[in-house]
């Protein structure tokens, strides 16, 4: 059973076709009307639809000649941005006759509904409009005469660029091929082209009526997009609040064409995600949930109140967590997380510095923040903490594995109780993280991002720090396994490797094979040397988002880490050679 196969159907007429219309949840709510794109039919939306219905009246149709929804007679000029505003007011009409509606749309379900939102004739109407993977015709038309009035070596790149990226539609122009390739080997072979090169998972997607949908749909590029392109209108400004969410990884728009939308749409919320075109199956927890913040803000009376701070279009709504919070990178690490708008779990075996990250997390800008106490190097209070995450606040989009302690000693003064300690906090922290988070993600198939904390030391060899150096340098090639391994499941993983960096580690890490008087000489001396160097934690963790947003393998962050991290490629030898020096403390 599929999600829509518990809707309520009903037919609208509007003029020469009939449009199958379906509704899941609560009239009485607020109502959103989900539109599709080519060459879709409805049942692209019904994992978004399902996890909205809960809170809204869902409403999907099948645009003409889609799905269930009968086509135009003759098709040539059937499929014009005019009548299929006329097939949106007479749905609007029929499911929510005394209020606006809340619009989202996807590929040609956007493109359409741009139309919707700019027209005179639907003002009033719509509350707000999401749009994904699906820019304006006029907007378009815009932006391509600027960049041939104007040319510059930059907007010639952009215009040449996003033309390779376009070209199906060229294809779909030409007469009889596109409907002869869809109702041939192309419509069979379409699902798994989608699975094997989009990710996406089947399920009731895509429909049996895919060929007729697809052959039906190469009119709405036919009709429209040569008449757009060449006269776009003057007046295409938007009357409602708009979200925009661009997929980085869409092969078939370009970034850049939604460069200088402001102008066109004042009131703009700007989202992105670290996925391909076909979002609403690829990632339908994201959508829902950005989605359901938008119609909220747009009911309260504040839309386009989404974060403002440095990355904010990336994890605004995004559940991060974060180990070792409760002070040093880990904890300027969750204000950064927070600052962007994202929910931050902070994690820390001191209950009452992650109680405290979690507040000023609050104060900062995360939409929700919470403590959790554990150790991280106990696997079964892990197991616990993971469920409880899961079952209490989702599944983590982004994790920080920082959590980690110092030891520093010769080899033949560490005991064996030294190594134990520190590889079950450094290293086995780090393993019990991403086993039990990062198979979540898999399982949730959505994507996300694991962040490990290693360290310059995992390529810099030292005689003083043998268990420090191997604990952080299993991480980094833990990171690499990983980062190979779950590729395939859009999950990004990263090494951070911070360098000198003044923390709180200096003070409390432990000195083998010395009294005790003497490790507390050598930690006063080591936080009076690194506070010298006085590099801030809030470096670190503005590393860590980039490293997130661009999806970076490995981050050496301080000058001296990047230096160290150069001379293991190319001059290891002189590595080994300074690793014979022995510092002076």
């Amino acid at each position: 059973m599929t999600v829509l196969d518990g809707a309520r159907e009903r037919w609208v007429r509007t003029g020469e076709v009939e449009l199958c219309v379906a509704e899941l949840g609560d009239e009485r709510q607020p109502t959103i009307v989900l539109v599709h794109g080519y060459p879709d039919s409805k049942e692209v939306w019904s994992e978004v639809a399902g996890r909205l219905a809960d809170r809204f009246h869902v409403v999907l149709y099948d645009v003409r000649g889609h799905g269930r929804s009968t086509a135009p007679s003759p098709l040539r000029g059937g499929f014009t941005l005019e009548k299929l505003t006329d097939d949106f007011l007479a749905v609007a009409d029929a499911v929510s006759p005394d209020r606006p509606v809340h619009l989202v749309g996807h590929d040609w379900g956007s493109v359409q509904s741009w139309e919707f939102v700019t027209v005179d004739r639907t003002e009033g109407r719509i509350a707000s409009f999401t749009s994904m993977s699906g820019p304006s015709l006029d907007h378009f038309g815009h932006w391509i005469n600027k960049r041939l009035r104007r040319p510059t070596p930059r907007r010639v790149g952009q215009l040449l660029g996003q033309g390779a990226k376009s070209w199906y539609v060229y294809l779909l122009h030409t007469p009889v091929l596109p409907e002869l390739a869809w109702r041939g080997p192309l419509g069979k072979r379409w699902p798994r082209i989608l699975e094997r090169v989009e990710q996406v998972p089947g399920g009731d997607y895509p429909t049996p009526s895919l060929p007729s949908d697809a052959a039906h749909g190469a009119w709405l590029y036919r009709d429209n997009v040569r008449p757009r392109l060449r006269r776009p209108r003057e007046d295409a400004y938007a009357h409602a609040p708009v979200q925009l969410v661009t997929p980085l990884g869409d092969a078939f728009l370009s970034e850049r064409l939604y460069d200088g939308l402001e102008q066109w749409a004042p009131r703009l919320t700007r989202r992105t995600l670290p996925a391909k075109h076909w979002v609403p199956r690829t990632r339908p927890d994201r959508l829902a949930d950005w989605i359901t913040e938008f119609v909220i803000s747009t009911e309260d009376g504040r839309p386009g109140t989404a974060p403002g701070g440095r990355h904010a279009d990336r994890f605004g709504g995004q559940l991060v967590l974060v180990t070792g919070a409760g002070n040093g990178i880990g904890r300027a690490t969750a204000f950064a997380f927070a600052e962007a708008g994202a929910r931050v779990v902070a994690v820390d075996r001191d209950a009452e510095a992650a109680a405290r990250t979690a507040e000023l997390s609050r104060l900062i800008g995360a939409p929700d923040a919470w403590a959790e106490t554990v150790d991280v190097s106990d696997e079964q209070a892990m197991e616990k903490l993971a469920a409880k995450v899961a079952a209490e606040y989702g599944v983590v989009d982004v994790l920080v594995n920082n959590a980690g302690i110092g030891l520093s000693g010769s080899f033949l003064d560490t005991t064996a109780e030294d190594w134990r300690k520190v590889l079950d906090v450094n290293l086995w922290g780090v393993i019990h993280g991403c086993r039990l988070f990062g198979r979540q993600m898999a399982e949730r198939g959505q994507g996300g991002h694991i962040v490990n904390t290693a360290s310059a030391a995992a390529f810099q060899p030292s005689r003083v720090l043998p268990a420090y150096s191997t604990s952080k340098a299993a991480v980094l090639m833990l990171s690499e396994c990983l980062r190979a391994e779950l590729a395939g499941e859009g999950i990004g993983v990263t090494a951070i490797c911070p360098g000198i960096v003044n923390t709180g580690i200096t003070s409390t890490a432990r000195f083998a094979g010395v009294d005790a008087e003497e490790e507390k000489r050598r930690q006063r001396r080591s936080a009076r040397l690194y506070g010298m160097r006085n590099y801030p934690p809030e470096k670190v963790a503005d590393a860590v988002l980039e490293a997130v947003v661009h999806n970076r393998a490995v981050v050496p962050v301080t000058p001296e880490a990047r230096g160290a991290h150069l001379m293991s490629r190319y001059t290891p030898g002189v590595l080994r050679r300074l690793a014979r020096v022995k510092p002076p403390l």
